[in-house]
C-alpha cells in the first residue's frame, strides 16, 4: 500500500514540482492550498501518512496550521518548508513539533531523504508503541489489523465477549491469528494489564501436561527437585490462553472439566485444592464437535467451552486486509531489520492478493519478512516473493566485474576485445531531436545487452544507485530483456 504524503502550499507551481518527485518514487500525493484545507483533510478521515508543510500562506500560517493539527490530535510527521532557513524559524517550527524541515527550492534527493526518514521514523513509533501494549497485555481489537466485514465481525463479536467473563472458543484454519485475537480480547477486557498466559496443548508432553497445567509440589515425583506453580496459577487474576484444546488427553480434559466449574486445581502432590480466578480462553483448528462424536473430546467440556464461539476468518475470505497486513509487516521488519522498504509495487500487491495463502496471515508475514531481507528496491518486487510469483531473483554479483582483462587472460598475454561501440541515436526518422526517455531507455536495453543482465555491473557503469535502476527498468518495460540477458 503506497505512502500518501499531502504538500500544503499556496503556490500551485511548487505543489507540481514536489508531486512530480513524490509520485515517481512510487508515493501517493494529496494537495492543500491552505492550512484550513489541510486540516479538514487530516481530520475529516482523508488523512496522509505525511505532511510536508509550507511556513509562509495567506491566512493560517504553517506554524498555526501545525499547532492545530496536533491539538486536534493528528499524529503524522511533518516536514515544514521555508523559504527563510534561519536557526529562529527552524527551532519554532521543531518546538511546534516538526521533525524535519527544508529550506526552498529543496533538491529531488534532499526532500527523499527526509521524507524516508520521517516515515521510517513512524514506522519506528509505532512498532515501539505495538510492542509496549503487547509487554503490558494491553492490546485491544483496535490494535488487529483489517477492516473487511469478515474482520469486523469479529472485532465486534470480541469487544462484547469482552465486556463479560464468558468462555470464549477461538475457532478457524492454523495461521490465521487466533492467539492475536485472544491477546485482543483480554486487553480489552477488565482483566487488560493482568497476566496473559498462552499454552499449546499440542506441544506438551503427554506425561508432563498435568504438571505443566496445574503445577506439583516438590518431591511429587521423581525430577520433581522444586515447587511448580503450574500455567493456571501463573495465570491467576489474568488469562490462560489454550491453543489447540482439541490435543488436549481425555484424562486431563476431565481435570480442566473440574478446574473450570470449580475454580480450583490440584497440584500433583498437593494436600488440598488451590483457588483460581482464571478467564479461559481456548482455541482450536479442529472440528471439535465431530471430535465428540467420535468420543475424542469430552461432550461436557466442549458445552463448558464453546459459550461464546468466534471464527477467525482465513485470508483468503479477507483479501481486502492483504494491503493492510503486508503495510503493517514491512513496517515491523523495516525496523527490525533496520531496512527502508517502503511497501509494495502495485504490481506485487496484486500478486499477494490474489494468493490463495493456505498458511495464512503467518504465511504471508514469513514471506514478507524473506521479501525484506532480499529488497534492493523501494518498493517490493514479484521476483521478491518467487515461491508465488515464480519470477527469479536477477542474478546478484559478490564483487563487480572487473573492467579490464581477466587475471588469467593477463596472464596469457591476451587482451580481452572491448564491448562493441553500438551509437545511440539522438534524432529520430524526420531529423528531430528524439525524447530523453527515448535514449534513456536504448542505453539501458544496450546496457543489459553488453553486461547479460547484471543490474549490479549495469549500475555501475551507468553511475546510478540499484534501486534507481529497477525503478527505470520497470518504467521502461525492460524486465523481460533482463530475463533473456541473464
Amino acid at each position: 500500500m503506497a505512502k500518501t504524503v499531502l504538500v500544503v502550499d499556496d503556490d500551485p507551481t511548487q505543489r507540481r514540482l514536489i508531486q512530480a518527485v513524490l509520485e515517481r518514487e512510487g508515493l501517493g500525493v494529496a494537495q492543500a492550498e491552505t492550512g484550513g484545507q489541510a486540516i479538514d483533510r487530516m481530520t475529516a478521515g482523508g488523512g496522509a501518512d505525511l505532511i510536508l508543510l509550507d511556513m509562509v500562506m495567506p491566512g493560517m500560517t504553517g506554524l498555526e496550521c501545525l499547532a492545530e493539527l496536533r491539538a486536534a490530535g493528528v499524529s503524522a510527521p511533518v516536514i515544514v518548508l521555508t523559504a527563510n532557513g534561519g536557526i529562529e524559524t527552524v527551532v519554532k517550527a521543531m518546538q511546534a513539533g516538526a521533525q524535519d524541515f527544508f529550506v526552498k527550492p529543496v533538491s529531488p534527493e534532499r526532500l527523499m531523504v527526509g521524507v524516508r526518514n520521517a516515515l521510517q521514523l513512524t514506522q519506528l513509533t509505532a512498532e515501539v508503541g505495538r510492542l509496549k501494549k503487547q509487554a503490558a497485555n494491553r492490546t485491544t481489537f483496535d490494535d488487529l489489523v483489517g477492516s473487511s466485514p469478515a474482520m469486523r465481525q469479529v472485532k465486534a463479536m470480541g469487544a462484547r465477549a469482552a465486556k463479560s467473563g464468558i468462555p470464549v472458543l477461538i475457532t478457524g484454519e492454523s495461521g490465521v491469528g487466533k492467539e492475536v485475537i485472544a491477546r485482543a480480547l483480554h486487553g480489552a477486557s477488565d482483566r487488560g494489564g493482568k497476566p496473559f498466559v498462552a499454552v499449546n496443548c499440542g506441544a506438551i508432553p503427554a506425561n508432563l501436561v498435568e504438571s505443566i497445567l496445574f503445577g506439583h509440589e516438590k518431591g511429587s515425583f521423581t525430577g520433581a527437585s522444586d515447587k511448580h506453580l503450574g500455567k493456571f496459577k501463573e495465570a491467576d487474576g489474568g488469562t490462560l490462553f489454550l491453543d489447540e484444546i482439541g490435543e488436549l488427553p481425555l484424562d486431563m480434559q476431565v481435570k480442566l472439566l473440574r478446574a473450570l466449574q470449580e475454580g480450583e486445581i490440584d497440584p500433583v502432590g498437593a494436600k488440598r485444592p488451590v483457588k483460581i480466578d482464571v478467564r479461559i480462553v481456548s482455541a482450536t483448528n479442529r472440528d471439535l464437535a465431530s471430535q465428540v462424536a467420535e468420543g475424542r473430546f469430552r461432550e461436557d467440556l466442549f458445552y463448558r467451552l464453546n459459550v461464546f464461539p468466534i471464527e477467525a476468518p482465513a485470508l483468503r475470505d479477507r483479501r481486502e486486509d492483504v494491503a493492510a497486513l503486508v503495510d503493517h509487516f514491512v513496517g515491523r521488519f523495516n525496523v527490525e531489520e533496520g531496512k527502508r522498504v517502503m511497501g509494495c509495487a502495485p504490481e506485487t500487491l496484486a500478486l499477494l492478493t490474489a494468493f490463495d495463502w493456505p498458511g495464512n496471515v503467518r504465511q504471508l508475514e514469513n514471506a514478507v519478512y524473506r521479501a525484506i531481507i532480499l529488497a534492493d528496491a523501494p518498493y517490493l518486487q514479484p521476483h521478491d516473493f518467487p515461491a508465488i510469483s515464480g519470477v527469479a531473483m536477477p542474478v546478484l554479483e559478490s564483487a563487480p566485474a572487473p573492467s579490464g582483462p581477466s587475471p588469467a587472460a593477463e596472464h596469457a598475454g591476451v587482451e580481452m576485445p572491448p564491448a562493441p561501440d553500438v551509437p545511440i541515436r539522438i534524432l529520430d526518422e524526420r531529423g528531430h531531436l528524439r525524447t530523453l526517455e527515448e535514449i534513456e531507455r536504448d542505453l539501458i536495453q544496450h546496457a543489459i545487452e553488453v553486461y547479460a543482465g547484471h543490474m549490479s555491473e549495469i549500475a555501475r557503469r551507468l553511475g546510478i544507485g540499484r534501486s534507481t535502476l529497477y525503478r527505470k527498468v520497470r518504467e521502461q518495460g525492460l524486465e523481460e530483456q533482463i530475463k533473456e540477458a541473464g
